[in-house]
Parts: structure tokens; C-alpha cells; sequence
């Protein structure tokens, strides 16, 4: 008589099948956990983080240019000056009007020295010398191109900022129209561009749109063909992405000495 033989081997894959798909769904569990505190931390915290520390240089900016003799000191945190803290120099205008221009000083790099106001976007944020991600731009700054004009000098003062993510200073800049202001405040002055210019889409490399006298070199039809006093807006487009660049250019049309 035969004795049956148990066989262990069916039951043994089986109970590997399930521990291996019971490992993977945690896996994929944890993974999206992961990937969703990832997603909080960019849409969310760098948010939230930079535009509290943006809106603190604000004030500290405020605080030194209210304070008696600003525009000589030279901090990190606040520069004291249109462009190192010399005073802005007076023209006469086309029209016979007094304007204010800009020093030729340049403010150390990553130093915030200006405060860009835009009443559109309900806008107020720091401007800072570079376009460094890590020490300018990821901290809701706005980035002045170096090599570019300072704030109401001849040629063209030119800016970048985030669209999505850590404090996205230019997030609703598609909203700007024609005729909106842009004002760019110093210890020296305060500077008022109109807009006039909009260029809803170009190339990430078109260096055309930050020359002094900004044109697109990949949509030529955009930009413009004199010398005059300019301020560039740039950003990334579309949403999440960085493939294009925004760009929203203005005219200077009044300059206040402080």
C-alpha cells in the first residue's frame, strides 16, 4: 500500500506570490507617500517659505531707506542705494520736465537693493543683483541680469522670476496689459515704467529680449528698434515648465527722487 506524499511546493509559491505582491503594494504605497510629500513641499512649503522671507526683506529694505543718512551703509540684507547708495542724478526730459536717472554702480551679487511693485498682480517683492536659483531666485526674489541697466539708467533694466514654485513672484504675469504700471523703488528714487510691450512666447535663449535695446532675435517683430530707458520682465511659460520664456517690456515715464 501506497503512502500519499504532501506536496509543499504549490503552497510554498503561492504563499511567495502573495508576500511578494503584498511588498510590492507597500512599495508603492510608500512611494506615493514620497512623491506626494514632494509634491506639498515644492507647490506648498517653498511657497509659503520664500514669500515670508521675500516680504521681510521688503521691510527691512523700508526700514534703512526711512532710516536718517541711508545710502551709505552696505549690508547684505538691504542695500542703501539706487545702485551702492550714491544719489540718483537729474536730467531734463524731451519735455522739459525734470527725471531722475541711475548711478553706474553696480550692488554686490545676491544683494537685495530694490523693491519691485506691480499693482496689478498686487505685487511687492525684493530685487536682488543675479539670477542665481539658490541665492536669489528660490527665495521669491526677483533677479536683475547682470550686465543689464539699473533702475532708470539708458537702456534696458532687465528681471527674472519664478512662475511656479518657491514664492512664484511672476506667477500671474500673463495677466499685465498695456498701459499697466511696473514701479522700481530705491533708497535714491522711485522709478515708474508703463507697459508696451508683450511677447506672450519665446525661445529660453533668446538673448535679444535683454539687450539694451530689447528685441527678440526669434520673433523680430517683437521689441524695440530706439535707445531708451527700459525695464524687462521674464518668465517661464507655460505652467511648470521652463521650454519658453514670457517676456513683458516697459518705458520709463516718470522718476521721483526720494
Amino acid at each position: 500500500m501506497r503512502v500519499p506524499v504532501v506536496q509543499h511546493r504549490g503552497r510554498r509559491r503561492r504563499a511567495l506570490g502573495r508576500r511578494a505582491l503584498w511588498t510590492g503594494g507597500e512599495f508603492l504605497v510608500t512611494a506615493g507617500v514620497v512623491l506626494l510629500l514632494l509634491v506639498v513641499h515644492e507647490l506648498w512649503w517653498t511657497n509659503r517659505e520664500a514669500r515670508q522671507g521675500a516680504e521681510h526683506q521688503v521691510r527691512a529694505l523700508e526700514r534703512q531707506w526711512a532710516t536718517p543718512g541711508a545710502g551709505s551703509g552696505d549690508t547684505p540684507s538691504a542695500n542703501a542705494g539706487l545702485a551702492g547708495g550714491s544719489s540718483p542724478r537729474r536730467g531734463t526730459s524731451a519735455g522739459g520736465s525734470t527725471t531722475v536717472t541711475g548711478s553706474a554702480t553696480v550692488p554686490r551679487r545676491s544683494q537685495a537693493y530694490a523693491v519691485l511693485t506691480i499693482p496689478r498682480l498686487h505685487l511687492r517683492v525684493p530685487i536682488a543683483e543675479g539670477v542665481s536659483k539658490q541665492n536669489v531666485l528660490n527665495k521669491g526674489y526677483v533677479g536683475h541680469y547682470p550686465g543689464s541697466q539699473q533702475p532708470g539708467q539708458a537702456g534696458n533694466f532687465a528681471l527674472a522670476g519664478h512662475r511656479n514654485t518657491h514664492g512664484e513672484p511672476f506667477r500671474y504675469l500673463p495677466r499685465l496689459r498695456l498701459k499697466d504700471t511696473v514701479q522700481v523703488e530705491t533708497s535714491a528714487a522711485t522709478y515708474t515704467y508703463t507697459v508696451d510691450r508683450i511677447l506672450p512666447q519665446t525661445s529660453a535663449s533668446d538673448s535679444g529680449v535683454i539687450r539694451p535695446i530689447p528685441r527678440s532675435i526669434v520673433k523680430p517683430s517683437y521689441g524695440f528698434s530706439r535707445p531708451g530707458h527700459y525695464v524687462t520682465l521674464t518668465t517661464c511659460t507655460p505652467d511648470f515648465t521652463s521650454r519658453y520664456r514670457m517676456v513683458v517690456w516697459g518705458t520709463l515715464t516718470s522718476a521721483r527722487a526720494r
